[in-house]
């Protein structure tokens, strides 16, 4: 149930931005990314809706650019892989959770070329994007900045 919670939150998250169109796969790749944020940064094993708010910090921070995001998801689906072996029985949430993190790496989409893209030193400055200049990208990496700017816009 938990996954699924998260999976809600990072949803209404990207609905609220209307960032992209909710049937595409980049929105799918933005809700997989954030739904493993909110999912993995439980560390008290209780999502609850009080505190999602308290934790749009947190969020920001795991998405932010920089980030070593995809490290410290391996991270800590090794930590509840470990957990799940001590305690003899298997986690439905983490299956679901390592499910998406699967898709997440395999999946590319062919998208806008972010790789050369440097933060702006004036955030209210845009950042220069030639969107004429695609390449494949794996979907947590065009997931991750959406992610990151619903949550921003929230």
């Amino acid at each position: 149930m938990a996954w699924m919670y998260a999976e809600y939150i990072a949803e209404e998250l990207l609905r609220a931005g209307d960032l992209v169109p909710a049937p595409s796969l980049e929105f799918r790749s933005g809700r997989q990314t954030l739904a493993l944020t909110v999912f993995l940064s439980d560390t008290a094993d209780e999502l609850s809706g009080i505190r999602v708010v308290s934790q749009l910090d947190e969020w920001l921070a795991l998405t932010s650019h920089g980030h070593p995001w995809q490290d410290w998801v391996r991270e800590r689906l090794a930590e509840l892989g470990d957990r799940e072996t001590a305690r003899g029985r298997q986690d439905p949430d983490l299956a679901l959770a390592r499910a998406a993190w699967d898709w997440l790496e395999r999946t590319e989409l062919f998208a806008a070329d972010l790789e050369g893209l440097v933060p702006c030193p004036q955030p209210v400055l845009p950042l220069d994007v030639d969107e004429d200049r695609k390449a494949w990208t794996p979907a947590w990496q065009l997931g991750l900045p959406l992610g990151n700017l619903a949550l921003q816009l929230f």
